[in-house]
């Protein structure tokens, strides 16, 4: 299922341009394989902030078993990987070192299981009622997914380099094999395989919790220079709105006419339904007719740890950081 898509940005170099290429590819492939699928989770350029970081994770899987990380390169020529792990492309006839993309979704890797460990008890129930289940026996795997047309010198890299450099071709195949995901009923028979795993609601509320912390751009500019209102331009694909909370769907009033609301689909401000459903407080576009949820990061100090009240007709976003309240509608 794929929870949020690659949106287009505008770029003009033709390193940008490669490079945004590459991540639609990696996406069409991940939307093909996956998009009905309601154990593994997609959610393409994720960008998030923690402890004073922030990340920006180019496509992330979720699953019954854990998370795979996936970060594209735009590589076209060769690429080697020497035995102390540092990187090199050619371009022409010429050699140049590069970062190392297995190095950099490393880090993003840890800031997300940082994150995650530390709000485990708000997404995670306990076991039995008693033990607070976590995500560190979960499992965790990152990927380097590079363009169809590389030329890769597989031979004389660490051979656990080469496990993680795949072309984007193969990348399902490849994904399908570290997942090795199984039916339910062999979950239970097969005592072989030791791995926790997350139920589906499980599943539904580490994606709503991940989804409520994506920062768009703004947002992510934010974090260097503070803004007053940030503009929520990108067009997340809500899942909790979409897939599960169509369930329990109730409208609450008439469509509004002012707020400092938009759909994320398609950027509308004014007129929409505010909804109730199963995560909460939420407008239906009556543009588009897709869905937003209402909680969004504070105007003020940028915090995500925020909630929605709701008072007769008056909606309220309320921020526990900074303690400021305002009126979304």
């Amino acid at each position: 299922m794929i929870l949020k898509t690659k949106t287009l940005q505008n770029t003009q170099t033709p390193q940008t341009i490669a490079g945004q290429k590459q991540e639609q590819d990696v996406a069409f492939y991940l939307r093909r394989a996956f998009k009905d699928h309601p154990e593994v989770l997609v959610i393409n350029d994720f960008r998030f902030t923690f402890n004073g970081e922030t990340a920006q994770i180019d496509h992330l899987i979720i699953y019954p078993y854990g998370f795979v990380l996936i970060e594209s390169k735009s590589i076209k020529g060769h690429v080697d990987v020497n035995q102390h792990g540092e990187w090199t492309r050619s371009h022409g006839n010429n050699w140049f070192g590069m970062p190392s993309p297995i190095k950099q979704v490393e880090l993003q890797q840890s800031l997300l299981k940082e994150m995650l460990k530390q709000h485990r008890s708000e997404i995670l129930g306990k076991l039995l009622g008693i033990r607070q289940q976590g995500f560190g026996m979960r499992c965790w795997d990152h990927l380097c997914a590079v363009s169809s047309d590389a030329v890769i010198n597989r031979e004389t890299m660490p051979a656990a380099v080469s496990e993680q450099l795949v072309k984007t071709e193969f990348l399902v195949e490849k994904l399908e094999k570290i997942m090795n995901l199984k039916s339910k009923f062999f979950r239970i028979i097969n005592v072989s395989d030791t791995r926790p795993d997350f139920n589906q609601e499980e599943l539904n509320s580490i994606a709503k919790f991940l989804i409520d912390r994506h920062l768009d751009q703004s947002q992510a500019a934010s974090e260097i220079t503070p803004v007053q209102t940030p503009q929520i331009k990108e067009p997340v694909a809500s899942f909790a709105v979409n897939k599960v909370a169509e369930v329990k769907n109730q409208p609450i009033s008439q469509p509004t006419t002012n707020s400092m609301l938009r759909c994320k689909h398609c950027g509308e401000s004014t007129n929409y339904t505010p909804m109730y459903g199963k995560f909460g407080y939420y407008i239906k576009c009556n543009q588009c007719a897709k869905n937003t949820p209402m909680k969004q990061a504070c105007p003020q100090c940028q915090s995500t740890q925020t909630k929605i009240t709701k008072a007769k007709e008056t909606y309220t976003l309320h921020c526990n950081d900074c303690d400021n309240h305002y009126r979304v509608i």
